[in-house]
């Protein structure tokens, strides 16, 4: 295959100007649409070769037959552009949003002669006021309830008004006061609209300057011994104050802002948006965004915004996101043209009570992602359709029920340790899970080779069948010929390599340990051994399963930066769909080991870092305590010089040296 394209236009012919392009395919189908602020040098990071290319970027341009361009006059003129393409023409490599879920909204038809107030997810009620979205129904009526006893506005059906006025006779709610009751005449028209314009202004954010009014009414009122009006001014403060109960206080008052947080990986991201007004969170909005091509995190930004404000959500005077675009500017632009011209503040939080919410709504969207992943994962029509579909692209005879995926990690070069997590039937077992210590080696594919090599030992002479009840009932002797078994704390740490319990690493050595035998759990056969890697890891992993002997289990590697599958002996990877079930299972087995790996290894590294610190004469355990606080971190305490670790409490210019001395000592 060429690594060029043969449709690409000549780098003279395309312009330097800003302007947004489209890439079309064989059937004129707009595949891609972007916006640059120079298109010649934007337009020339996709025809780069195609090997240096991200591999979405590179099956997105393989797939288009043709490119071309539209020179605007800006890049705020590009950037319009840009949005009315994506909404007309949608394409499949732009961004994708799908909310999870269609929310209810409080909305005020101001449009009608008497306006009504309604909970609905119509939002495209001609002249209605919307409020929200927000997340429960029930918690949305519960509100409109109490407000209605301040403000006794219509929220009768249009079928219910009609027969109201034919008959002259109110509904319910106008005879227990929560209506006053237009239909009847009891108020004129014009009366329920400012009841209706009250009711909108309080939603708007106003809500502490009408409670002023009400209790300064209510106190002239009683002064004048109008006992009547005050008591009913008294039960609408304490319906408004009930309701204001329910909106959490986050900011302060008259504060007007949408705060956007975004968690996001290579292949999805989730975003939470808090509706802050009048300095209260009026609803929470969330939604899942598909990513077809790779984007960096200012770029997601922009698209957000963009579907966030489309349709008849007006942006607020403040936005806070956790990026700024490289067109903040133009951005701001645009969402001013969508506020009625007015400025809108486009920035990120950095401090106080501002950047605390916004922390709040980030971990909201962490949430959100990983209960998104794990639904995926974890449900078992998606988990079988997993199974599957990995059967079929990795050419196996049968599903991968066992799964077993290894990662190594290590800090420059030192504490080198491995783990391994063991997936059955799609779900993670952890009571399998192992963690091994390499004491010496050059790089990644080497330890690879070396944990694989001690792993598969266990299968060389399986006496049964993988899976049978005969292997499932099995034990095994913990091995010791060259093992030297360290116990520190709770942790047991078998330096010569042999395997570990999971639940021993946790405190809990399990009903063998004092026998000193433990399950054979670790003879288990699996289908498909998986490692974190691409072509050089998988060939490290091949030699380890060749050399072993073991026949009959599956072999693969996963990519992180293009997640893509590799299989030993393949020039080729192999891309599974973008949104498949299966991805998303081989995604989580990958990041279980990758985080089990990491949090054995800074285990190790804590422990090594203070019982070097520990072997210098005059450095106690309290003085060790005092160094890793000041500097934060071992990587900082290694590369401080001996003046800044002079200053730390207790450590002068003789015992900071002796520190400096041990720390960059050759290791034994």
């Amino acid at each position: 295959m060429s690594d060029t394209l043969t449709w690409r236009p000549k780098a003279g012919e395309i312009p330097t100007q800003p302007g947004v392009y489209r890439f079309r395919d064989e059937k004129n189908r707009v595949l891609y649409v972007g916006k640059a602020k120079n298109l010649r040098a934007r337009l020339s990071n996709y025809f780069a070769p195609l090997h240096t290319l991200h591999e979405r970027t590179r099956r997105m341009v393989l797939t288009a037959r043709s490119v071309e361009w539209t020179v605007v006059a800006s890049e705020f003129e590009s950037l319009q552009l840009e949005y009315t393409w994506i909404k007309e023409f949608e394409p499949p490599f732009n961004v994708k949003f799908r909310d999870d879920k269609t929310y209810p909204y409080l909305a005020v038809t101001l449009g009608d002669e008497v306006p009504r107030v309604m909970v609905t997810r119509n939002r495209k009620i001609p002249g209605a006021k919307y409020f929200g979205p927000y997340t429960k129904v029930w918690a949305i009526r519960e509100t409109v309830d109490q407000m209605l006893k301040a403000f006794p506005m219509r929220s009768c059906s249009e079928g219910v008004y009609k027969r109201a006025q034919q008959t002259g006779r109110p509904c319910l709610l106008g005879d227990i006061g929560k209506c006053a009751a237009p239909c009847v005449r009891r108020v004129s028209l014009d009366e329920h609209r400012r009841i209706a314009d009250d009711f909108v202004s309080f939603m708007g954010g106003n809500d502490s300057r009408y409670i002023a009014d009400l209790q300064r009414w209510m106190r002239e009122a009683a002064a004048e011994f109008d006992y009547e009006s005050a008591a009913r001014y008294r039960d609408q403060i304490a319906a408004l104050e009930n309701a204001l109960e329910k909106s959490a206080v986050v900011l302060r008052d008259r504060v007007d802002a949408d705060v956007f947080g975004i968690a996001h990986d290579e292949l999805a991201a989730a975003v939470q948006q808090f509706i802050v007004r009048g300095g209260r969170i009026r609803g929470v909005r969330s939604w899942v965004v598909d990513k077809e091509l790779d984007v960096e995190l200012g770029e997601l930004v922009e698209t957000v915004l963009q579907n966030a404000y489309d349709g008849d959500d007006t942006p607020p005077r403040e936005v806070l996101v956790p990026a700024l675009p490289d067109d903040a500017t133009d951005l701001e632009r645009f969402l001013g043209q969508l506020r009625g011209g007015s400025k809108v503040d486009l920035r990120v939080a950095q401090r106080g009570e501002k950047a605390s919410l916004a922390k709040t709504v980030e971990m909201n969207a962490k949430n959100a992602l990983a209960l998104y992943k794990t639904r995926r994962s974890g449900d078992f029509v998606a988990r079988s359709q997993a199974l599957a579909d990995l059967q079929e692209a990795l050419g196996m005879p049968e599903a991968p029920l066992r799964m077993e995926c290894y990662d190594v990690s290590h800090l420059s070069g030192t504490n080198i340790v491995a783990s391994m997590v063991v997936f059955e039937d799609g779900l993670p077992r952890k009571d399998q899970y192992r963690r091994f210590n390499v004491a010496d080696s050059t790089d990644d594919t080497e330890s690879l080779y070396q944990v694989l090599t001690r792993r598969l030992a266990y299968l060389k002479d399986e006496p049964t069948a993988a899976g049978s009840p005969e292997d499932r009932d099995a034990v095994i002797p913990v091995s010791t010929g060259d093992a030297t078994e360290e116990q520190s704390g709770d942790e047991t740490a078998l330096d010569a390599g042999t395997p570990i319990d999971a639940a021993a690493l946790d405190g809990d050595p399990g009903p063998d340990a004092a026998s000193g035998t433990r399950p054979g759990k670790f003879a288990y056969r699996p289908n498909l051994l998986i490692v974190d890697g691409g072509q050089p890891q998988v060939q490290a992993a091949a030699r380890a399963l060749e050399e072993s002997g073991v026949t009959g289990i599956q072999l693969a590697g996963i990519a992180k930066r293009l997640e893509e599958i590799w299989l030993p002996d393949s020039d080729f990877p192999i891309i599974l769909p973008r949104n498949s079930d299966a991805l998303f299972l081989i995604q989580r087995i990958r990041d279980e080991a990758h985080r089990f790996a990491i949090t054995h290894q800074r285990q190790r590294r804590k422990r090594d870092i203070n019982s070097q610190l520990s072997e210098i004469p005059g450095l106690g355990p309290s003085r060790v305590r005092e160094l890793l606080r000041h500097f934060g971190s071992v990587t900082r305490l290694k590369a401080a010089e001996p003046a800044a670790i002079a200053e730390v409490k207790g450590i002068g210019p003789t015992l900071a040296a002796a520190i400096v001395e041990r720390l960059h000592a050759p290791r034994e």
